[in-house]
């Protein structure tokens, strides 16, 4: 599939959801291997909410086995799952309408990979090029099985509660088509309609740059972190890089570092970053941190409000997980059984 046909089919599935969001389940989810930050709030997670609001069935996993794919320990894992429950319950992610649950909670979920990866080749699996991309930057002196077969883990965390709709950046494409040949491969073979094929819903999410100029990323250290304090935002992007042309324009080819500054300000202001640049004009990097400062600020105030007021309550949020694993286990069950029907594994 062209990126160009799913962009297409995406804007006829944004008319759908408008139609009827309740004939969609949508599967999302992070690993928890640091804390969230702006990236992941206008990337993913602001567009989780508004699909909830809609009326979709929203799942959200919080990807825990999916740490050691590149790293060989799960270093501070308890302290980024709950940061991160904080932040989806602080973003708006509502546990009555959305089931939040982790990797590893969810046994029957992680035996779908057995008979999954009889679907596929080795072959089919080398050729992906996200996995190739993720081995080149592993932080594993060699590669795992585990990262070999990330796209078929993915797959059975998308097909174990027969999620129709995934949201992906175009990178991610070639995850979901692993899924989408493993749904195609299963019914086939074993001769039922056992799971649906899942379309990509592909994201429209800007990019944006970290501080230092480079890909925004968790690793490089070079975020702007939800849970962040309004001093430490402000610090944070005191420091980010610009250049030394004192006119602020949004230019993205050529001026990135600044032109990603502008988009950050515009996002939260809901604003055209060419109206917000024209507005700073020759005020500089000092005025354009200052309009950014204040702008993730005022977004983030509410946020974080609501966050405090959740961290007051850990055994609540500790709760909402285990009620997430709890359903997802229901469905992850149900869903094993019928493979295993299908397969002739019913002793």
């Amino acid at each position: 599939m062209t990126v160009t046909i799913e962009h297409r089919r995406s804007a006829e599935l944004e008319e759908l959801i408008d139609q009827d969001a309740a004939a969609f389940r949508i599967l999302t989810g992070d690993r928890p291997t640091g804390r969230l930050h702006l990236g992941h709030y206008f990337g993913t997670l602001r567009n989780r909410v508004r699909l909830q609001d809609l009326g979709a069935e929203v799942f959200v996993l919080i990807a825990d086995f999916q740490v050691l794919t590149d790293r060989d320990t799960a270093e501070r894992l308890d302290d980024y799952v709950t940061g991160m429950l904080l932040d989806y319950l602080a973003i708006g992610l509502d546990p009555a309408r959305t089931v939040i649950f982790a990797h590893s909670a969810v046994p029957a979920l992680n035996q779908l990979l057995l008979p999954f990866l009889s679907l596929v080749t080795v072959p089919e699996l080398n050729r992906n090029p996200t996995v190739k991309d993720e081995i080149a930057h592993s932080r594993q002196a060699s590669v795992s099985g585990l990262m070999l077969t990330y796209p078929v883990h993915q797959a059975a965390d998308i097909l174990f509660c027969k999620a129709n709709l995934v949201p992906v950046g175009q990178d991610q494409l070639p995850h979901l088509e692993i899924a989408r040949l493993i749904a195609r491969r299963f019914n086939e073979r074993f001769g039922r309609p056992v799971f649906p094929v899942p379309d990509a819903l592909l994201s429209a999410a800007p990019l944006l740059l970290g501080t230092d100029g480079t890909k925004m990323s968790k690793s490089r250290g070079n975020t702007i972190p939800l849970s962040a304090t309004a001093d430490e935002t402000a610090r944070l992007i005191r420091g980010a890089k610009t250049d030394s042309e004192r006119s602020i324009s949004y230019d993205p080819e050529r001026r990135p570092a600044v032109s990603s500054l502008v988009l950050l300000a515009a996002l939260c202001l809901d604003r055209d970053p060419l109206q917000v640049a024209d507005d700073i004009g020759d005020g500089g990097a000092s005025a354009l941190k200052s309009v950014v400062t204040t702008a993730v600020n005022d977004l983030l105030a509410p946020v974080r409000a609501r966050r405090a007021e959740y961290a007051r309550d850990l055994g609540y949020v500790r709760e909402v997980l285990r009620d997430g694993n709890e359903r997802a286990n229901e469905i992850a069950a149900a869903t094993l059984a019928e493979v295993q029907s299908a397969i002739g594994m019913s002793y």
